[in-house]
C-alpha cells in the first residue's frame, strides 16, 4: 500500500478524529473491551486540540488524497511521547502504522530527545510486536481504575485535590525517581485549574497523552509515609 505522508493541519481534525474513534473501537470490540474513546465527536475535539498545539509534531498518511491514519509526537519534555497513533481499519496490517511510527521516531532523533515513550493496551499484541521491532522495551504494567472512589482512609496518608502550587513539587519528585522531568506533559495548569470542577467519575482509558483534560478527571496529590530506600534512587 503506497501511502503519502505529510504534516497534519487543523483541516485534518475531522478525518483523523473519526479514524481515531473507529480504530480504537474496532480493536477494543475484538477483545470484548469497552471503547477507549466514547464517540467520534469526542475524538474529533481531542485531535483538534492536538493539531493546534505547537509542541506536538503530527504526521498524516494519505492514499489518493484520502486520510487513512495519523500519529503524533509530544515534544514538550525531555522524554518525548508518542500517540495516539491510529490507522483506518481497512488499511491496517499494511505497514502504514509502522511508517507512521518511523516518521515520528526520526523526528525525535532529529530533535535529540534522549528517549521516547508510549503506552498501549495490553491486549493489543500486534502493536506490541511492532513497537518491540522498533526498539521499544516494556517497562511496567499500568492499571486502569474506573468508577466512584471508595473514600477509604489510609493511616499516615492524606490525599487531596492537586493545585497549581503543586506543579514544581510533582515535577521534582518525577525527576528524583525517574531521572527526567515531565514539565510539559498533561499535568499542566489547565488540568489543575479544572481539578476543583472535576467529577471523580472519569474515562481514563485513552492510553496516550491527552491534548486537553477531560473534566471528569481528578488530579490528586498524596502525602504518604517516607518512600522505601530503593524507591528514592
Amino acid at each position: 500500500m503506497n501511502a503519502v505522508f505529510r504534516s497534519g493541519t487543523m483541516n485534518d481534525a475531522m478525518a483523523c478524529g473519526t479514524i481515531c474513534y473507529e480504530a480504537f473501537k474496532a480493536i477494543a470490540q475484538q477483545h470484548n473491551f469497552p471503547p477507549d474513546i466514547p464517540s467520534a465527536e469526542f475524538a474529533i475535539g481531542l485531535l483538534s486540540r492536538v493539531l493546534s498545539r505547537t509542541d506536538v509534531y503530527s504526521v498524516v498518511a494519505e492514499i489518493d488524497h484520502r486520510v487513512i491514519g495519523s500519529n503524533f509526537l509530544w515534544e514538550g519534555d525531555t522524554i518525548a511521547s508518542i500517540g495516539p497513533i491510529t490507522v483506518i481499519p481497512d488499511a491496517q496490517n499494511s505497514s502504514v502504522g509502522r511508517q507512521l511510527m518511523e516518521r515520528v521516531l526520526e523526528r525525535a532523533r532529529t530533535r535529540q530527545h534522549v528517549g521516547v515513550r508510549l503506552v498501549q493496551s495490553a491486549y493489543h499484541n500486534r502493536s506490541l510486536s511492532l513497537y518491540t521491532k522498533l526498539g521499544f522495551h516494556a517497562r511496567e504494567p499500568l492499571t486502569v481504575l474506573q468508577g466512584p472512589p471508595l473514600k477509604l482512609q489510609q493511616p499516615g496518608c492524606h490525599v487531596r485535590p492537586a493545585t497549581n502550587a503543586d506543579l514544581d513539587a510533582c515535577n521534582a519528585l518525577c525527576l528524583s525517581i525517574h531521572g527526567h522531568d515531565r514539565q510539559g506533559e498533561e499535568l499542566d495548569r489547565r488540568l489543575l485549574a479544572r481539578a476543583d470542577r472535576a467529577s471523580p467519575r472519569h474515562r481514563p482509558r485513552l492510553a496516550h497523552p491527552r491534548a486537553d483534560p477531560d473534566p471528569r478527571q481528578l488530579a490528586v496529590v498524596g502525602h504518604p509515609r517516607p518512600l522505601p530506600r530503593h524507591a528514592r534512587r
